[in-house]
């Protein structure tokens, strides 16, 4: 791993040739970035963010941003920790740029840094009014955004911008490394077998990758970012560091989000019991059906899973299998039904305990089922779970979606906060549009506009196909060229609030509120 350390290490900035600036507590270069992330003000204000369901509004405590977070980096950096135990894996990843445990756990803490308020809800709708109401062919994604904020947006210091993180560290941010229509080139999502996430969503055909990590503003970074992995590693393919952290990511998702539903009572013991062993009891039976048969009686228990079989078989059949997928139902039925759902959660010593096994007991296995593979399938990583842990880990996060994610009240609680938002937006827009008020803007806001501005710009002089969305076919003129700059300003505002900040600042806004100063939100 030699040859490539010095750009591993090397900043951007290039600042007098040192790999850490004078203000880092650490000696190492990687050291120095986790601490960078983790005393980010944007790092403090994801415990304001949603995970999947605001914490206020449950009156327990419930995972946030913050915490999972906080537990991805300790899964990724335990992931490491025994890859790095064994000398061949060592070697395999050395072959493929290395793998660094400061870096892994640093990419862990800073994975969400651009997820806006309320969660995945959030992010579709910045998605949805970035690209309609602004006009912004990048639009909004939660991975670009995290890769926008340690890049441009966040302060470290007086000079520069973004965090001055090492190549390795921004590398390992990059989920989804590409943009979301056109680089690299060619683009991923036009191969035979696209990546996990570059395909386009079905229901927004012509919109680009579903999910990527830069928006076409921070390009040359990601090259930049990229380049000491060079013949390595395939153009679209994370790095190690990244592939653990993405691992680690899903794991502490599939637990963590069940334990956090199981507290305040939405996880029902009946009906993720009757669902499971409905299907083990009659899986030739549902096997045996057509798809319109299936879906004609989806209300039926069994006929969920069934689905979920298939829809993995559709994707993912290069390492689909029918007797794991059985083995998973059965394991998740053994530990999570039968153990932690049949007793229900009273906030006694015995239930936390059991909440504690359940959380230590699944971890320690998946994280047990890592391996590295250094000539993987398109939709994986170079480390990734085996097959078996593969599936339990499809199962748990069905159990998730089914029983949590699909329930009516939630999304009553999401149509609310959609409604939310975008007033919200269109209250910040036309705020930076009323030029009366322009020596009165807030000054982040203005900030956020000049930057933006400057940065179409300069795509606008330098590769201004970037500029475009799908279809068009005139140059971007100086009008539009406004509305994107506006655009992304808000956006960018808006996904640095936390849940709190954003409701306040509407009521504010909307004159609902009498209170002039306040300490929910500082302009």
């Amino acid at each position: 791993m030699q040859d490539v350390q010095p750009t591993r290490t090397g900043r951007r900035s290039g600042r007098s040739g040192s790999a850490h600036g004078p203000g880092d507590l650490a000696a190492s270069p990687f050291r120095a970035d986790r601490d960078r992330v983790s005393s980010s003000a944007f790092f403090a204000r994801l415990g304001g963010v949603t995970q999947v369901v605001s914490p206020s509004g449950s009156g327990l405590l419930l995972h946030n941003r913050l915490t999972h977070s906080l537990k991805v980096a300790q899964v990724a950096r335990a992931i490491a920790e025994r890859l790095m135990a064994d000398r061949e894996n060592v070697a395999r990843l050395d072959r493929l740029g290395g793998c660094d445990l400061d870096v892994v756990e640093a990419a862990g803490l800073g994975h969400d840094l651009g997820h806006p308020p309320f969660g995945h809800l959030g992010e579709s709708v910045l998605d949805r009014l970035a690209r309609q109401r602004f006009s912004l062919p990048d639009g909004f994604e939660g991975n670009a955004q995290t890769y926008r904020v340690v890049t441009r947006i966040d302060v470290r210091g007086v000079g520069g911008e973004g965090l001055d993180l090492t190549a390795a560290v921004r590398a390992a941010l990059l989920k989804y490394p590409w943009t979301r229509l056109s680089r690299p080139q060619p683009h991923p999502r036009h191969l035979a077998s696209p990546p996990r996430g570059a395909s386009e969503p079905a229901d927004q055909p012509g919109t680009g990758s579903a999910k990527f990590s830069c928006y076409s503003s921070e390009i040359a970074d990601l090259i930049d970012a990229r380049a000491a992995f060079g013949g390595r590693i395939e153009d679209w393919q994370q790095t190690v560091e990244a592939s653990i952290m993405d691992t680690a990511d899903d794991i502490a998702y599939a637990i963590h989000d069940l334990e956090d539903f199981h507290r305040v009572g939405v996880l029902q013991h009946t009906s993720v019991s009757h669902e499971l062993t409905e299907w083990l009891g009659h899986a030739a039976e549902f096997a045996a059906r057509s798809d319109a048969e299936l879906a004609g009686d989806g209300m039926r228990p069994g006929c969920s899973l069934e689905g979920l079989r298939r829809r993995l078989h559709a994707k993912d059949d290069w390492i689909a299998d029918d007797e794991a997928f059985v083995s998973a139902v059965k394991k998740v039925v053994a530990n999570l039904v039968n153990k932690l759902l049949e007793v229900p959660f009273d906030r006694s010593q015995l239930a936390e305990r059991s909440i504690a096994a359940f959380s230590g007991e699944w971890t320690q296995r998946l994280v047990e089922g890592i391996q590295v593979d250094e000539h993987p399938n398109t939709r994986s990583g170079h480390v990734a779970l085996a097959v078996e842990q593969w599936h339990e880990v499809q199962v748990l996060k069905f159990v998730h979606r089914r029983f949590v994610l699909q329930r009516p009240d939630l999304a009553l609680h999401q149509r609310g906060q959609d409604r939310l938002l975008s007033k919200l937006v269109e209250a910040l827009d036309n705020w930076l549009i009323d030029r009366s008020e322009a020596a009165r803007l807030p000054h982040r806001l203005r900030d956020l506009f000049d930057r933006a501005r400057a940065e179409f710009a300069q795509l606008s002089s330098d590769d201004p196909e970037l500029l475009l969305a799908p279809g068009d076919t005139e140059p971007v003129d100086a009008e539009r060229l406004e509305r994107m700059s506006r655009g992304r300003a808000v956006i960018d505002f808006v996904a640095s609030l936390t849940d709190d900040q954003a409701a306040a600042l509407l009521e504010a806004l909307s004159g609902r509120t009498t209170q002039l100063w306040s300490d929910t939100f500082v302009l």
